[in-house]
Order: structure tokens, then C-alpha cells, then sequence
């Protein structure tokens, strides 16, 4: 079993959409990750009728990874709703998770993004994110 089949069936186990209550819904996009050091995290959307307190499936998991060890690498990425990316533009993290990943680390540019499994094709996250604004802020500090 390759690491995307690892990564697949770790978020998988996330998936179950649920009304959590008349305003919140949950498990309907899930998320795993592979942390620097090896390590699987998940994570799995939830919204409410109140947009601000909504989190996406790739966010819970980086913070999962963040407060269970203290990581801010994410050497892989998978996320889906009923079946595993297939191309596209499935599988693709919102623009504010593709911001939180570079923010939490600039190794993160490197962050494979599966985009379709059968095919195993995977995009780098500094490719969707040319000319980001916090490269100068990264080389100061």
C-alpha cells in the first residue's frame, strides 16, 4: 500500500456527512496529511450558518498536526467529499487553506496535492500560488 492509499483510507475513516445540528454540518469533505516526520493527521470540514466559524477539512487537519506535535510541515495533502480526487480540480484546497499552509511554514511550498488518485498525479502548493505575497516577509525574518 503506497502512502496515498495510506493517506485515502485515514481520511475515508472521517467520512460521514452529518447534520450536527439545524445549524452545523460536518464530515462531509475529509482531509489526511502527511506530516514531516512521517506522521498521519486528519481532519474533516464543518459549517455553520455563521460563514466566519466555518473550517475546512485541510485546515482542521494542519491544526490536528500543529496541536498533537508541533509540526508545520506538510510533506503530503489528500481531500475529497464521496470518492477520492479524480481530476479536474478535485481535491484542490480553497485559496484560504493554501494561504494557511504557506503561512504556517514556507516548507510548505513543497506540499504535494494528490489531484488524482488513480493516476497519482499530484501538483506542488507553490504552483497554485504564484507570486504570493509573503515570501519577502519570510526573507526578512
Amino acid at each position: 500500500m503506497d502512502i496515498w492509499e495510506q493517506l485515502y483510507q485515514k481520511a475515508k475513516e472521517q467520512y460521514h456527512p452529518e447534520e450536527v445540528s439545524p445549524f452545523v454540518y460536518a464530515h462531509h469533505v475529509v482531509c489526511a496529511l502527511q506530516a514531516q516526520d512521517g506522521q498521519i493527521f486528519t481532519g474533516f470540514c464543518i459549517e455553520s450558518a455563521s460563514g466566519v466559524m466555518n473550517l475546512c477539512a485541510e485546515r482542521v487537519a494542519a491544526l490536528n498536526m500543529y496541536q498533537q506535535s508541533g509540526q508545520t510541515v506538510v510533506r503530503r495533502l489528500i481531500a475529497f467529499r464521496d470518492r477520492p480526487p479524480f481530476g479536474g480540480g478535485s481535491g484542490m484546497p480553497c485559496g484560504a487553506c493554501r494561504e494557511f499552509l504557506l503561512q504556517l511554514s514556507p516548507e510548505n511550498r513543497n506540499t504535494e496535492i494528490l489531484v488524482d488518485f488513480d493516476r497519482r498525479e499530484t501538483v506542488r502548493l507553490e504552483a497554485l500560488m504564484p507570486g504570493w505575497w509573503g515570501w519577502e516577509r519570510y526573507e526578512r525574518a
